[in-house]
């Protein structure tokens, strides 16, 4: 898992259709950008805790994702 802070989101006119209803964001973490599904309903400007590979794909019901945000954090 790792920490990072929500900086914008993707749009996606088309896609798979495991992946219908998901919304994506780009998350800054370790000085490079990720784009993650989100579950929770993060925003930019929030600092969220991410699973990353085979756990995030099994967070998502196994849809083809590497990085899936799991929390927003309150504090360090």
């Amino acid at each position: 898992m790792k920490i990072g802070k929500v900086t914008g989101s993707v749009w996606a006119t088309r896609k798979a259709a495991c992946l219908s209803g998901q919304t994506f964001l780009v998350v800054d973490v370790e000085n490079q950008q990720v784009v993650a599904a989100d579950h929770v309903g993060a925003g930019v400007g929030d600092r969220v805790l991410l699973a990353m590979g085979t756990v995030a794909s099994r967070y998502c019901m196994d849809a083809p994702v590497d990085a899936a945000v799991v929390a927003i954090l309150d504090a360090k």
